[in-house]
């Protein structure tokens, strides 16, 4: 996979590969969908999963939908320019060659940016005054999102926000909560105001809700606040900086970013590239040391993002760090009737039994765009074929969201903690230089255990375990694989502690 920062430079210079001009968004407002179309499009993903992976698709196809097919032009949009641009630099022709092979006469894509058409479709709400205090007021939250905030945050040059991703659309439940509470009291503070969490770090899967909480601190921090809330992605963040050093004007982008109130990056896991970890480590540390507030999301703590200097992991961790859980039934079925309020709006016929949204609940588990798609798949059946939506219906077109189940993410900590209570020593006795029977052999155990059941390298397990040499790491996973074979009670007992990890 080409690295992200040579990527920037590539789509800074122009595009290699040839795509048509945008269509208008009123053209794919009124552009007409098929069924067809829509089992065509879900076919072409099936058949980019299987060439790329499933991590490719879901870090780039994940969030592009199809808008619609016009003569020999298929039209899909994109929530980011960014998106838009590497989809177009290094995936065009393998889209549209998983196209033709469903439709020949397709000859041409198009990609378009889905923020910029809603804006064009129709203006957001007008502007009410801010409260004095500095607290949302209900009318302000529920109205959603303003223009002026709108026109605010594109003029510091942040990434293109969703106007549905608010905080009055945020459903709370048990995994969630301690994060939200933290994130509305970033929300309403005002310039001057003691930073109670700097930084505020959340992180957890995918589609757990990261983004929809960074970009309701955005929202509403634009809207209520006299700050100045500057949302970005970690490619955006890098596209920037690129940009900067080649037009020579990094200076001015260091002054520009310094001066934000609060300073929003969004997965942070794709911040790439040496020169541009070191800017961002300066540009955090400024921050923080000015008593300005910055707000991350990433797929892992930031003990657990191995290409983040030492420095940064360390600065980060002393904020308040936040894990967002996986969705219970309960929350996944307040998430399905929210959503289905919400399409109401735009579709007043559309209407989901009760029994419909409690087999969704229980069938897509994944994550929360899960629940998106298949509501979405419900919606497309009524509207284009005008059927009633029955369990019958939903049986048959939630087939694909049903997923064998994931097994639970072990951290190394967790390891650590398993095998010192397994073997009755401490955990500091893991991490110790102590050489004893009694402590080299757990210690041997839990670098085994970390390297077969987490995607840690090996520098990484070895710096986990007292700073030690991954050479140490590798002697340890050999020595256990070994003695695994010849051993019966320690395969038992490294079976038990696997079970343990996994039920915890």
């Amino acid at each position: 996979m080409v690295d992200p920062s040579i990527a920037y430079h590539r789509a800074a210079a122009a595009s290699a590969v040839s795509i048509p001009m945008p269509v208008r968004a009123r053209t794919l407002m009124n552009m007409p969908m098929s069924s067809q179309d829509q089992d065509r499009w879900k076919r072409v993903k099936d058949r980019l999963r299987a060439e790329v992976g499933e991590d490719i698709f879901s870090s780039w196809f994940a969030r592009m939908e199809l808008e619609g097919a016009v003569a020999d032009t298929v039209c899909f949009s994109v929530p980011t320019k960014f998106l838009k641009s590497w989809i177009q630099s290094h995936y065009a022709e393998r889209v549209l060659a998983c196209w033709q092979a469903e439709d020949p006469v397709i000859c041409k894509i198009d990609v378009s940016v889905r923020s910029a058409i809603i804006r064009q479709a129709s203006a957001p709400p007008a502007p009410e005054p801010a409260c004095q205090s500095g607290a949302m007021s209900g009318n302000q939250e529920a109205r959603g999102p303003t223009a002026p905030a709108l026109a605010a945050h594109e003029a510091l040059g942040g990434s293109p926000l969703d106007p549905r991703l608010n905080f009055d659309s945020f459903v709370v439940g048990r995994s969630n909560t301690l994060a939200h509470a933290a994130a509305r009291q970033v929300a309403i503070g005002r310039r001057g105001d003691p930073v109670l969490f700097n930084p505020l770090y959340i992180h957890s899967g995918v589609g757990l809700g990261k983004t929809h909480l960074l970009q309701a601190i955005t929202w509403a921090g634009n809207t209520v606040s006299d700050r100045k809330v500057l949302y970005l992605t970690a490619e955006r963040f890098i596209y920037i900086f690129v940009s900067a050093l080649k037009t020579h004007n990094a200076l001015a982008l260091k002054d520009s970013l310094r001066g934000i109130d609060v300073l929003v990056i969004d997965d942070l896991q794709f911040l790439q590239g040496k020169q541009t970890h070191a800017e961002f480590s300066h540009t955090l540390n400024s921050l923080i040391d000015a008593g300005r507030q910055v707000v991350i999301a990433a797929d892992h703590p930031p003990t657990e993002i191995e290409t983040l200097d030492e420095r940064v992991r360390s600065r980060l961790a002393g904020g308040l760090v936040v894990e967002m859980g996986s969705l219970g039934e309960e929350l996944r079925l307040e998430i399905l009737k929210a959503r289905v309020a919400a399409a109401r709006h735009h579709h007043p016929g559309f209407d989901v039994p009760p029994a419909v949204l409690t087999y969704i609940a229980k069938t897509a588990t994944h994550n929360g765009r899960d629940l998106e798609g298949a509501l979405n798949r419900l919606l497309a059946c009524s509207k284009l074929s005008g059927q009633p939506i029955t369990m019958e219906l939903a049986e048959r077109e939630m087939r694909d969201f049903i997923r064998p189940g994931d097994q639970k993410r072990v951290k190394i900590e967790d390891i650590q903690r398993i095998v010192a209570r397994h073997y009755n020593v401490s955990r500091g006795d893991l991490l110790s230089a102590r050489r004893t029977a009694n402590v080299v052999r757990p210690r041997q155990v839990a670098m085994y255990l970390a390297k077969t059941m987490t995607l840690r390298s090996l520098p990484e397990i070895g710096r986990r375990f007292g700073g030690r040499d991954h050479t140490t790491v590798l002697h340890a996973v050999r020595k256990i694989e070994h003695l695994i074979g010849s051993d019966q009670t320690l395969a038992d007992e490294i079976e038990t502690i696997k079970r343990q990890l996994q039920q915890e």
